[in-house]
């Protein structure tokens, strides 16, 4: 059953959440592939997801449960965990809450407040020894502490390009783009629960929208309005709590969308328009001045793209790379947990500077 449950999760997030859709992809795979015979065929693998509530029965069909979009979060998670190239360092789960820390093998002075259970007493010894060879009983002055990185809390914005190019010329790139933002909020909500997570959808508009409502989202006849995008992540994170903010952006095109007033939408597909870019790089530029760095995915090679790019990531002074379908999980998760660890490093030496 795990085989089919996650080929079941998978095409859920292909079909944008339609249940039946998935489950007659999953019937065509299964004889195709000769994946059924006398002890599991077909309909006993659709009794099972409805006995353990991952899809109901309604008059329409079969239709995802909540309990279903959970179940397609984790297993993405699960997933992308396990194909990543060594893991991701200490990004494990474990059987108890923690005193929200990790351990590092570096070590500083003790400092009034450190927990006991963190003096490294191997090097608070040695101290002792070159302060005076012939006495070991420790002093203030030999303690030492295993440096920690503290769980410091992050609200990040996910922005999710939902323009018609994510599926054009026969590829495929909503589906990982989607897988990711699935897992990111998966790993959030399980391991940095202090955290906060914004989806934002654009396309000729920029929305956001719940975890509840990703899976049943999909690509239309859109355009790029990044510019929205931006405006509307900027706005939301300003509002947080949160010490550390972030955007995240993956996308597949340069902007051709822009919003003039309350209700006039521009567009301009066939080229490089100044005024969408100038006004896209000064969003980009405000959010610089409220601390919110930009971390720009890009999945396709455009050269209008790349050229948008690295002027937004100049102007914004965040990061960019090209992961490409294949490589775009990784590239995010990877990036994400290593931003985290120093954005809390960073925070507990503020903190410990007079």
């Amino acid at each position: 059953m795990d085989l089919f449950e996650r080929l079941f999760a998978q095409l859920l997030i292909h079909t944008d959440g339609d249940a039946d859709e998935a489950l007659e992809v999953l019937q065509q795979l299964g004889d195709r592939h000769r994946l059924f015979d006398e002890s599991l065929d077909f309909a006993s693998v659709v009794d099972a997801f409805e006995r353990h509530k991952l899809v109901m029965v309604t008059p329409d069909g079969h239709q995802l449960s909540a309990k279903g979009e959970g179940f397609v979060r984790r297993s993405t998670l699960e997933q992308i965990f396990s194909g990543l190239k060594g893991g991701l360092g200490g990004s494990h789960r474990t059987p108890r809450q923690g005193a929200g820390s990790e351990r590092l093998e570096e070590t500083r002075p003790w400092a009034f407040g450190d927990e006991l259970h963190a003096i490294d007493f191997q090097r608070s010894y040695l101290n002792a020894l070159r302060r005076d060879g012939s006495d070991l009983r420790l002093q203030e002055e030999d303690l030492e502490v295993f440096e920690s990185q503290h769980d410091t809390s992050m609200a990040t914005a996910l922005l999710l390009d939902i323009s018609h190019s994510m599926i054009l010329y026969g590829e495929d790139r909503i589906t990982p783009a989607k897988r990711v933002a699935l897992a990111l909020a998966e790993l959030i909500r399980t391991r940095y629960p202090k955290d906060a997570l914004h989806i934002i959808l654009f396309g000729d508009v920029a929305t956001e929208i719940t975890l509840q409502q990703l899976t049943y989202a999909g690509v239309g006849p859109y355009h790029t309005n990044t510019h929205m995008a931006l405006q509307m992540a900027r706005r939301i994170l300003s509002r947080k709590r949160q010490a550390n903010k972030q955007i995240f952006m993956i996308t597949d095109g340069k902007p051709t969308a822009l919003c003039r007033g309350s209700d006039q939408l521009y567009i301009n597909s066939s080229g490089f328009d100044r005024e969408i870019i100038n006004r896209t790089l000064s969003e980009a530029a405000e959010c610089r001045r409220h601390r919110i760095p930009i971390t720009t995915c890009m999945i396709a090679r455009d050269p209008y793209l790349v050229r948008f790019v690295e002027d937004l990531t100049r102007i914004n002074q965040g990061r960019a790379f090209y992961a490409g379908v294949d490589g775009l999980e990784e590239a995010v998760f990877v990036d994400f947990v290593a931003q985290r660890r120093r954005r809390g490093r960073k925070r507990k030496r503020a903190s410990s500077s007079p």
